[in-house]
């Protein structure tokens, strides 16, 4: 019999022991006493925390998002999660009648007088269902965000590899009007006069036959088209204004990107129907040609949803003579909700962006100034940034801001400040994006894409004058130099980046240069063009005398030019080893003029690329 001075044994809260087994399997059995049933609840999840421990040490964060686009491991977790709730709720209802258990068998004295009566009070009992509700919550987040991510990966009107002709797919690559004269009409924001409606090409019978894409073997140079889309459903047009080619060696893991100009004609064809029913080049601005052939199954394989995309792929491929495997589209207005989803993107603006004429929403014409510096943009923003056209180079200066964009995107795609946004930012890419990348394919690309250094990427803007020439009389077209862009891309590797990097910043600021010659002899202004060009400015040598022969090489920059041609008046005074001299005349059209002497330092072209 007890004695009356021995303290009765301190009782245990379920709900106590509840919680704790909600932090973790276990915690409320060793709190009630139980210790080899805490240690049976928690030996599971040790296990399982010290692998996932274990694989994140030993992979990080990209592998782990390879791991999670395997095939198969998005519904295993699904499944995982739903076992792993049961678990938990098992294991904090058991921690409570236990716990209530060995309160009530310490107050009949040990079980002397039978089984001990548990009393459940209903304070306690709620508190424990509110505990399973809040910790059900957790699981419900993992798994909408896990539902959502195989929604997306399954989609078939994003992933267009396993996509039906008759896909229900509300966009307008496949419903645009095939007839609409977009084919040869350039969008609303292009200051010069239509093109008349070119003529479609006679019918040449069979359909061909579909084509699979061969995988990606893992180890070849991976080269990805990303187009970016113009699409304005109520002018009937669908543009693909945007071409840049990534090319990936998975080797070096160097990355170069290729930049055609959306106005860009006479592009060469492939051999084969395209070739049969053209000629030898495409005779249209390129970004008409997704719209020209996508009705057309006699001239490119796939279906009506891919195949503008294949014919697309097949041109760019033979113009860089490239194997180009896949592509992904993004439409311009869709992407402002990427951008706001991934909570806006830091970009360095390197030059001024003052464009007088923009077409804002409404369809009106209005002004746009980004100054130069580190700049936080939202998606409209950098929406705008991307693709004014009215200032600098207009085509030219657009596509590299557009590769400025790709990589400042990619640099803060960081996964962990991602993770709370993923719901917003798939639902963002599935109204945006469509690939042809199959799904078994992705697991090895987002670790092909983690081991890239985007500080390191290779830069190219296929531009004039270097790549090639301009009619600017009437409808602008620009005419790229096959031979040079075929020789640069083939190099991209083995050129010197500074040397690329010298030539984005000079053609950028877009100087126009005159060359005199000042010295009598033949040929020197020439040559010094075709230094000038080979390092990526704009220059020519009119024939026209200068009024004088000067002792020493002039350069005069005329008209205030000077403010914004930073890098190319450093390159000039470099090379030509003189300081320039500031002037105004109206009369001068160029921004620069050089005038050479007897000593100005023989310039010529390096060979090569």
């Amino acid at each position: 019999m007890q004695s009356a001075q021995e303290a009765r044994p301190r009782a245990r809260s379920p709900f106590v022991a509840a919680v704790l087994s909600l932090f973790f399997p276990g915690l409320g059995h060793a709190y009630a006493g139980a210790y080899y049933r805490a240690l049976g609840f928690a030996a599971a999840p040790i296990l399982i925390l010290a692998l996932v421990l274990g694989i994140y040490i030993r992979a990080g964060q990209s592998d782990l998002l390879r791991i999670l686009l395997t095939p198969g491991v998005l519904p295993g977790i699904f499944v995982f999660n739903l076992i792993a709730l049961a678990y938990r709720i098992a294991a904090m209802v058991d921690a409570y009648r236990v716990t209530a258990f060995l309160n009530a068998l310490a107050v009949s004295g040990g079980g002397r007088l039978g089984r001990p009566r548990i009393v459940l009070h209903p304070v306690s009992v709620a508190g424990l269902l509110a505990a399973i509700l809040i910790m059900s919550g957790g699981h419900a987040v993992v798994a909408r965000y896990d539902l959502v991510a195989s929604d997306f990966i399954g989609d078939p009107c994003v992933f267009l590899s396993n996509t039906a002709s008759n896909a229900n797919c509300d966009d307008g690559s496949a419903s645009a009007d095939p007839s609409a004269s977009q084919a040869a009409t350039p969008p609303a924001d292009e200051s010069e006069s239509p093109e008349a409606t070119a003529s479609q090409p006679p019918s040449q019978g069979t359909p061909l036959p579909d084509s699979t894409i061969p995988p990606w073997d893992g180890t070849e140079r991976l080269n990805i088209l990303l187009i970016g889309s113009d699409q304005r459903p109520r002018e009937g047009t669908y543009n693909t204004d945007t071409l840049i080619v990534v090319s990936i060696d998975p080797t070096t893991k160097q990355v170069a990107m290729f930049s055609l100009p959306r106005d860009s004609s006479n592009v060469p064809l492939p051999a084969g129907p395209l070739r049969n029913a053209y000629g030898s080049t495409y005779p249209q601005k390129i970004n008409s040609l997704f719209t020209a052939i996508r009705n057309r199954p006699d001239l490119v394989s796939g279906n009506n949803r891919t195949r503008g995309y294949n014919g697309l792929k097949a041109v760019l491929g033979e113009l860089y003579k490239l194997d180009i495997k896949y592509f992904v589209e993004v439409n311009f207005t869709g992407s402002k909700k990427v951008v706001d989803a991934m909570g806006g993107v830091t970009i360095n603006v390197q030059i001024p962006v003052v464009d007088e004429s923009y077409p804002s929403d409404t369809g009106r014409l209005s002004r746009v100034y980004i100054p130069s510096g580190i700049q936080h943009m939202t998606g409209s923003e950098a929406l705008v940034y991307a693709r004014s056209r009215h200032s600098g180079q207009g085509d030219f200066d657009r596509a590299a801001r557009q590769q400025r964009v790709l990589t400042s995107l990619r640099e803060q795609a960081d996964i962990a400040t991602l993770v709370p946004r993923i719901p917003e930012l798939l639902a963002a890419v599935k109204a945006t994006v469509k690939t042809d990348i199959p799904q078994g394919d992705l697991a090895k690309l987002a670790g092909l894409a983690d081991s890239i250094d985007t500080k390191n990427i290779r830069s190219y803007v296929f531009s004039y004058p270097r790549y090639g020439t301009q009619q600017v009389e009437g409808i602008y077209k620009y005419f790229p130099n096959v031979a040079r862009i075929r020789a640069a891309v083939a190099n991209a590797f083995k050129a010197d980046p500074k040397l690329e990097e010298r030539r984005a910043a000079l053609g950028e600021e877009g100087a126009s240069v005159w060359v005199l010659n000042g010295s009598g002899n033949s040929g020197q202004a020439t040559a010094i063009v075709g230094y000038l060009e080979y390092y990526g400015l704009t220059a020519s040598a009119p024939r026209q005398a200068p009024d004088k022969r000067p002792s020493k090489t002039q350069v005069v920059v005329y008209n205030g030019a000077e403010s914004g041609l930073t890098s190319t008046i450093a390159f000039l005074e470099k090379a030509l080893k003189t300081k320039v001299v500031l002037k105004n005349d109206a009369t001068i059209h160029a921004d620069i003029v050089i005038t050479t002497a007897a000593s100005t330092p023989n310039l010529t072209a390096p060979s090569g690329p």
